[in-house]
């Protein structure tokens, strides 16, 4: 049982971990391609909210729980697909990093938007394409850690 615990909470864990990634993306990317300085002084706060909230604490959970996973099934950790999930994890994570220090200058340059009446500036556009393009191989490194999780490849 108490495996059977720990997987859940590890799903559960990973299903928060990718949901929120999507959802901010698709919340900010419109919310940025409206080109609307108040939409997006509040889209980007909330992303930058949901990042702490959500996505901090999945992301320190998600290596834990699936270490424990390895040592309650006895599952070495030098197995193939153990070691690719982590080398992976840690490329989304690095790809995170930057992101959010990225998403924390938006909100500030979407802010001075709004409340000066001025649009967007370049800077703020700028850091979108930095955001999106750190976004994309974290994304595609998350999709291959479930797909490692599921298919537990030899």
């Amino acid at each position: 049982m108490e495996y059977l615990i720990a997987k859940w909470l590890h799903i559960l864990s990973s299903t928060v971990l990718f949901g929120t990634g999507i959802g901010s993306v698709f919340h900010m990317l419109l919310a940025s391609l409206s080109r609307n300085p108040q939409a997006c002084a509040v889209v980007v706060r909330q992303v930058v909210l949901a990042d702490w909230l959500f996505t901090t604490t999945t992301i320190v959970f998600q290596p834990l729980s699936g270490l424990y996973l390895a040592h309650l099934a006895g599952v070495p950790l030098t197995t193939p697909w153990i070691l690719w999930s982590f080398v992976l994890y840690l490329v989304a994570g690095a790809c995170w990093l930057p992101v959010v220090w990225i998403q924390i200058r938006m909100r500030a340059l979407a802010q001075a938007a709004a409340d000066s009446g001025e649009p967007l500036s370049p800077a703020y556009f700028r850091m979108l394409r930095w955001w999106t393009a750190l976004g994309v191989p974290a994304f595609a490194a998350l999709t291959l850690v479930f797909y490692l999780m599921v298919a537990k490849p030899a």
